[in-house]
C-alpha cells in the first residue's frame, strides 16, 4: 500500500508542471469565454428581453433573429461545433487547434449564446410592477436596464453566470479531444492514452474541486446581493 502511494507521488511529481500548463491553457480559455459571455451574452440577453412580444421596446424582426442565433448555437453539439468552425479559426487566427486561443474561438461563442439565455430568463422573472414603476417614473430604456432591471435581477445574474461558468469548464475539457490544450487535453494526453490512470483520475479530481469552489463562490455572491 505504501510502495502504491508513493509510486502514485512520483508520477504525480513528474507530470505537475504539464499539469500547472494545461490549468493555465484552460484559464486562458475560461477567461476569454468568460469576458465574451459578459460584454456580449449579457447585451444580447437584454436585447432579446426588450425586444421580445409585449416588452418596452418590441421589434419581432431583432428579436428573432437573436432568438435564432441563440437556439442554433445552442443546440449545436459542442464538439462538432469545434470542428465546424475550424476553418474559419484558421483563417482568422491561423491555426485551429493546439492553442488555447484557438480553442477559445468556439467556446466563446457557446458563451454567448448559453449565457445570454440566463439573462433573457433572470430579466423574464422580474415583477411586472417594477416595470410599470419604471414606466410611471418617465425612464429611458437605458434607465430601465440599468436602475430597475439589472439591479433588481442582479442576485439571478450571479447564480446564472456561475452555472454558465460551470459549463465552460466542461467545454473546455472537450477541447482536448481535439488538441486545443487544457486540462482535458492533459488527461486524455498523458492519463487515457498513456493507460495512466492515476493521472487521469487526478485530473478528474482537480476539475471537480475548481467547480465546487466556483459554485460556492457564485451561491455565495449572490446570496449578498440578494436583497429580498
Amino acid at each position: 500500500m505504501t510502495e502504491s502511494i508513493q509510486i502514485y507521488l512520483d508520477q504525480v511529481i513528474e507530470f505537475a508542471p504539464r499539469l500547472i500548463e494545461s490549468l493555465q491553457e484552460s484559464g486562458i480559455m475560461l477567461s476569454l469565454a468568460s469576458v465574451a459571455a459578459i460584454f456580449i451574452g449579457i447585451p444580447l440577453g437584454t436585447l432579446l428581453y426588450l425586444t421580445a412580444p409585449g416588452k418596452p421596446s418590441e421589434n419581432l424582426w431583432i428579436y428573432q433573429i437573436c432568438n435564432i442565433f441563440v437556439n442554433i448555437v445552442r443546440s449545436f453539439p459542442f464538439l462538432l461545433l469545434v470542428v465546424a468552425m475550424q476553418p474559419a479559426i484558421r483563417a482568422l487566427y491561423g491555426r485551429a487547434t493546439g492553442d488555447p486561443i484557438a480553442a477559445s474561438f468556439p467556446m466563446m461563442l457557446i458563451a454567448i449564446a448559453l449565457y445570454a439565455r440566463f439573462v433573457e430568463q433572470s430579466l423574464l422573472e422580474i415583477p411586472k410592477g417594477v416595470i410599470e414603476v419604471a414606466d410611471a417614473m418617465g425612464a429611458s430604456t437605458n434607465q430601465l436596464v440599468t436602475k430597475f432591471l439589472f439591479v433588481e435581477s442582479r442576485s439571478s445574474l450571479i447564480i446564472g453566470f456561475t452555472t454558465a461558468f460551470v459549463s465552460f469548464i466542461s467545454y473546455s475539457t472537450i477541447m482536448g479531444v481535439v488538441g486545443g490544450g487544457g486540462i482535458g487535453d492533459f488527461a486524455i494526453r498523458y492519463g487515457y492514452q498513456r493507460y495512466e490512470t492515476d493521472i487521469m483520475y487526478t485530473a478528474i479530481v482537480v476539475i471537480i474541486i475548481f467547480v465546487q469552489i466556483i459554485q460556492w463562490l457564485g451561491l455565495k455572491l449572490a446570496k449578498k446581493l440578494d436583497k429580498r
